[in-house]
């Protein structure tokens, strides 16, 4: 049964049309608030949202843009006073739809709102294939609205139901261990150990005591039996982060552990079965390494099964905003200072650096920022560079100043309304205009904010 959460003040209305909707064959959700129909929409607990225009003062168009950010696959009808029944929040734009005029304007809802839920062309079970990912399996803590990351959510997702090799490739500072961690605690394995390695950190002639452990007397120092990561990931996950650094050597003894699940360890005569799911992760090119005679490449195709690619920051810099305001509320509350947000030339400055040390980058800036500063907006003069602040333009290729003020600034109105979702009260806060300002600049620059919504 379909499930349809049902915003209305109106108590004459609201009895009216939840008796029709169950009428017809609906679960009716109720909600007299934008507060209440925002949380309710969160827990995932409707297929489709109908809601009054006004409530209690709030703009009904602006609550169902904020339920179509959350999850942009939930399908929203506002409903009108006169002329139809009600203009659906689409993806990218508001659509008006007409009725039979011969019908009441509440039996042309329900008439019109029983085709509604799959009219945007996603299932339901598509729709919970793709909510898993955010809503309750673990990769909350990835925060991201990039069309780039979309992609990583929805290979992720899928990773989640396989037990296969999982090798996900990105810069440092991209996420891959976060994303690896959130793999694990979605798959059936999650009850089990999540074991980490660093095989760029551990020397040569340590790692394979550390992963495959010994047996007492097996070298000078081995006083007792140690039980080795592989051993210590048994039903669970073992994640061999930065894999291209593992020693040739080492490579070709890892190569039968993943053969036949099981090894010997150090000094020891007898082998040990293990069942772990690997997952492996590089900041190399590891096809480029294998070419090169650095990394196997029988071991290459025993990894390379399940693939995620995390781009950079900035090949999403639509996320950097987004980022930029969750390390702010995470430093904030650590330090309980009250910082609202930055300055338009403090994101401006966020938004042009190169971040060649991305995701990690920008959290230690923030971090530094919000340790700095003594008011309550993040200026530009605290995002201070970590290693040589660098802006993503040559030196050789300078724009004349006017040709590169006029880019940024439309640059930095596509990110505001990307940001807040074509919600202009909203990007005028943020930015510190007035709305009407805010307006005549989109104008000059043709941004339109219904395309963002």
């Amino acid at each position: 049964m379909d499930k349809i959460l049902l915003v209305e003040d109106d108590p004459g209305n609201f009895k009216a049309m939840k008796r029709r909707l169950e009428a017809v064959g609906y679960q009716v959700i109720t909600a007299t608030e934008a507060e209440k129909a925002i949380r309710l929409a969160k827990d995932g607990l409707s297929d489709f949202t109908l809601a009054d225009p006004k409530l209690n003062g709030d703009d009904g168009a602006e609550l169902l843009v904020d339920l179509r950010q959350r999850d942009p696959h939930m399908s929203a009808v506002i409903r009108t006073d006169h002329g139809g029944p009600g203009k659906e929040v689409g993806p990218r734009a508001t659509e008006v739809y007409s009725h039979d005029k011969n019908l009441s304007h509440d039996e042309a809802l329900v008439m019109e709102t029983k085709n509604r839920p799959n009219r945007n062309g996603v299932s339901k079970h598509a729709r919970s294939r793709k909510g898993v990912v955010k809503e309750r399996r673990g990769f909350e803590d990835i925060v991201s609205q990039s069309e780039r990351m979309e992609k990583v959510f929805e290979q992720a997702s899928l990773a989640t139901e396989s037990d296969s090799n999982v090798y996900i490739e990105g810069e440092s500072g991209t996420g891959k261990e976060l994303v690896a961690r959130a793999l694990h605690v979605t798959s059936s394995r999650k009850d089990g150990p999540f074991v980490a390695i660093n095989c760029a950190a551990i020397p040569e002639t340590l790692l394979e005591s550390e992963l495959f452990g010994y047996e007492k007397g097996a070298f000078t120092g081995a006083a007792q039996d140690k039980q080795g990561l592989l051993c210590r990931a048994h039903s669970g996950t073992l994640l061999l982060d930065e894999i291209s650094e593992m020693p040739l050597s080492m490579q070709a003894k890892f190569l039968r552990v993943l053969q036949e699940m099981e090894f010997y360890p150090v000094g020891g005569t007898q082998t040990r079965k293990i069942d772990a799911r690997i997952i492996a992760t590089s900041n190399r090119n590891l096809e480029q390494e294998v070419r090169k005679g650095n990394f196997r490449k029988d071991l290459f195709y025993r990894i390379h099964v399940i693939v995620i690619q995390l781009p950079p920051l900035r090949e999403r810099k639509e996320d950097i905003p987004l980022l930029a305001g969750h390390f702010l509320k995470k430093f904030s509350e650590e330090t309980q200072k009250e910082i609202i947000g930055f300055s338009p030339a403090a994101l401006g400055k966020l938004m042009l650096h190169a971040w060649p040390g991305n995701v990690r980058e920008l959290e230690n800036i923030i971090e530094s920022a919000v340790a700095m500063t003594t008011e309550h907006i993040i200026s530009d003069g605290l995002i201070l560079p970590s290693q040589g602040f660098e802006v993503a333009f040559k030196e050789d290729s300078l724009k004349p100043l006017k040709e590169a003020k006029e880019s940024f600034e439309k640059d930095y109105l596509v990110q505001l309304i990307e940001r807040t979702g074509g919600n202009v009260t909203q990007a005028a806060k943020l930015a510190g205009k007035y709305r009407a300002d805010l307006y005549e600049l989109m104008k000059k620059h043709e941004i339109k904010p219904a395309d963002y919504r």
